[in-house]
């Protein structure tokens, strides 16, 4: 098994109430996009998003004697160095070396040695100097030294050139595909509803293209809009059908595309310069089941690691490991459908997949339990992993931490590696049970195991043993099936 380096950011995903939580995340990552409602926003409160090189932040907006107003000293923080110096009703800022003098119950304050005059009353609040959100437009150009573009309207500032732009156009293929280009990684949160994809962006300084109405020439996917609201900017797709959403380039370039079901074909190709899988869907009398809204219903989700332009391990001189992890996992699918256990392999091919792609996939299709495949020439017998998460994890309302959002699935996804463990040792294959932080256990809303396969003896060919395959594959199938009622409890 080579572990992977793929880069990985702040990402949020977001977590649906009920048996079947769904889950839709950014960056490198497939998302199936069912007929959802858009969740609501956790807080009203209003909010100003400031933008800039050296950080991207939010503050709140506070409203007095009928005016917004907003912190001085917050605001400034995170772009230099400030202090404050507040004497009877006269309060001092300092940042970096520009000085100010503000006096409470007045408008009129000094910046530079130069008097400025504000659209309202400066305000102290418990020594915090609190200035009309409408003078930021001329107050942070005299701090900062530079330009500012200020919408006053939806309460975003930008400071300097760091705006991202966009632009969109559908593809002429069948099916036809949104195709979104940012000038910078992105990372919005996504949810739908009945004929509408929202992708909300609170952390970006995203732009509005040349008109906030975008139409295209499909039945399909006919129209995008832009609008900012509340420190954030939305972009709203239209659509007649389910979509799901790919995102690559490291985040500069999301594909949007109708949403594979059981009457599409088994593989939608994407766009050349977007190396994209997709689930394979199994056809009718494979076990399969029918979910909410016609869509397919999957019990498990294999997932073979590595795949295309990743070889992964070299096993031997002629093995790969992206060959041998596709060969069990297919193995273990037809084990785990002899045992009624609906089962989808997220790689049935040699195509390219980040981890991010997978666990979107993976989520999308709500299993009980995701099984990840890898595979190594050192050691012997089966290795079983359960996730090892990252400290912290900043949740909000639905929206989970993508990198602990497999928290509250440990415990089950521990007691399906036991259950394997069993049913292993029962076929008298050595395993091992472990934690470690192998991507992309931690992002998967699900149980979630990994199952590294090595040698059962002697040299690395012996990986491709039909039998020894089959033996591990039997016995991992049966650890499953041993703790299902487990399984649907977690869920």
């Amino acid at each position: 098994m080579r572990w992977s380096k793929t880069p990985s950011r702040s990402l949020r995903v977001l977590a649906l109430p009920g048996p079947r939580m769904g889950l839709w995340t950014s960056f490198g990552l497939v998302v199936l996009l069912s007929t959802l409602l858009i969740v609501a926003a956790p807080t009203g409160e209003k909010r100003i998003s400031i933008y800039s090189s050296a950080a991207n932040y939010t503050l709140p907006v506070i409203e007095r004697n009928g005016q917004d107003y907003v912190a001085l000293f917050e605001a400034l923080e995170p772009l230099g160095t400030v202090s404050t110096n507040a004497q009877g009703p006269r309060w001092k800022l300092r940042y970096n070396d520009v000085d100010s003098e503000f006096t409470a119950g007045k408008r009129r304050c000094r910046i530079r040695g130069r008097d400025w005059d504000l659209p309202a009353n400066f305000l102290l609040d418990n020594g915090r100097g609190l200035v009309p959100l409408a003078s930021l437009s001329v107050l942070m150009p005299r701090f900062l030294g530079g330009p500012v573009m200020f919408h006053e309207t939806s309460r975003r500032l930008f400071v300097g050139n760091v705006a991202v732009h966009f632009t969109a156009q559908v593809s002429k293929g069948t099916p036809p595909m949104l195709v979104m280009d940012f000038t910078s990684p992105v990372n919005p949160r996504i949810a739908t509803e009945p004929g509408k994809l929202l992708m909300v962006f609170s952390h970006e300084p995203l732009v509005p293209p040349g008109s906030q109405i975008l139409t295209f020439d499909s039945k399909i996917i006919p129209s995008a809009s832009y609008q900012e609201d509340n420190g954030t900017a939305e972009i709203t797709v239209t659509a007649s059908v389910p979509l799901f959403a790919s995102f690559s380039n490291d985040g500069r370039t999301i594909t949007i595309a109708p949403a594979p079901s059981p009457t599409t074909q088994a593989s939608i190709q994407p766009p050349a310069q977007l190396p994209l899988g997709t689930p394979t869907v199994s056809p009718p009398g494979t076990g399969t089941t029918a979910g909410p809204n016609g869509s397919i219903s999957f019990f498990v989700v294999v997932d073979a690691s590595h795949g295309g332009d990743e070889r992964g391990a070299a096993l031997s001189d002629q093995l790969a490991e992206k060959d041998v992890t596709l060969a069990f996992a297919r193995r273990l699918r037809q084990e785990l459908q002899n045992r009624g256990l609906t089962t989808l392999v997220i790689r049935d091919g040699d195509t390219t997949l980040s981890p991010d792609q997978r666990a979107g996939m993976a989520n999308s299709a709500h299993p009980r339990i995701y099984i990840c495949v890898h595979a190594a020439s050192q050691g012997h017998g089966v290795r079983l992993y359960s996730a090892l998460l990252p400290a912290g994890g900043d949740n909000h309302g639905p929206f989970l931490d993508w990198q602990t959002a497999q928290s509250s699935f440990l415990a089950t996804s521990q007691a399906a590696v036991l259950s394997l463990a069993a049913e292993l040792q029962k076929g008298h294959v050595p395993v091992r049970t472990l934690t470690a932080p192998l991507r992309p256990l931690n992002n998967l809303t699900t149980a979630a195991v990994a199952v590294e396969i090595a040698p059962p003896a002697g040299s690395a060919s012996d990986l491709n043993n039909a039998d020894y395959q089959q033996a591990a594959a039997s016995a991992v199938a049966a650890g499953v099936l041993a703790v299902r009622d487990k399984l649907e409890a977690g869920r």
